[in-house]
């Protein structure tokens, strides 16, 4: 690790800061003792940076702690399509030869713009894109908005696509001061059992 760049590729989780409409706004309030202070806290699972594990949109797909821990670290691409102005296609991907097992992260001109509000007209990825990836069976998936899928569209493939054929998806990353390339990545979601997504620390360190 001597003498490599970590990037904290997180969203700050606190009261006040961005959701993915109708999902539970964050709360956490601090609670004093008489000998010691705690938190409570409130949020949803699909709170800043999180994973989509298949159960979130199939009924009996794999939750959270299904999928294998190796999966959360490894190996990865940044993909730059900051100059992208609506969704990710297949000819923006195609020109990057991704190959099966790959954990691709793209970076849009959402990191740019930044997390301070919810933007509905944020980048998204394409449906057919969404095909192509699973017909590569990539392993990952990350994106730098709350969600893969276009705001209010009907094309659910951003999800059920990848979901499918076992790619795990990770929304709400943030790439700001990340440049395109190869990285390390290590993305763990919180141990929450069985169930449709979690809450994840990412970070990428430099190769």
């Amino acid at each position: 690790m001597r003498g490599k760049k970590i990037f904290d590729i997180s969203l700050l989780l606190e009261n006040g800061m961005i959701v993915y409409p109708n999902n539970p706004e964050v709360r956490i309030e601090r609670v004093e003792g008489e000998t010691s202070v705690r938190s409570d806290i409130s949020m949803g699972t699909h709170t800043g940076t999180h994973i989509d594990a298949p159960r979130h949109v199939f009924k009996d797909g794999k939750g959270v702690s299904d999928i294998p821990l190796s999966t959360y670290i490894g190996k990865c691409r940044v993909l730059d399509f900051s100059k992208v102005k609506e969704s990710i296609t297949i000819d923006d991907l195609k020109k990057y030869k991704i190959k099966k097992g790959e954990r691709i992260l793209v970076k849009t001109s959402n990191s740019k713009r930044g997390f301070a509000a919810f933007y509905d007209d944020y980048v998204y990825l394409d449906g057919d894109a969404a095909d192509y990836l699973a017909q590569k069976r990539i392993l990952v998936f990350g994106i730098d908005s709350l969600s893969v899928k276009k705001r209010g569209g009907s094309d659910q493939r951003p999800h059920t696509s990848l979901l499918k054929k076992g790619v795990t998806i990770f929304e709400g990353i943030n790439l700001a001061g990340v440049k395109e390339g190869g990285y390390t990545f290590i993305g763990f979601p919180l141990k929450m059992g069985s169930i449709d997504g979690a809450p994840a620390r990412a970070i990428l360190i430099q190769n």
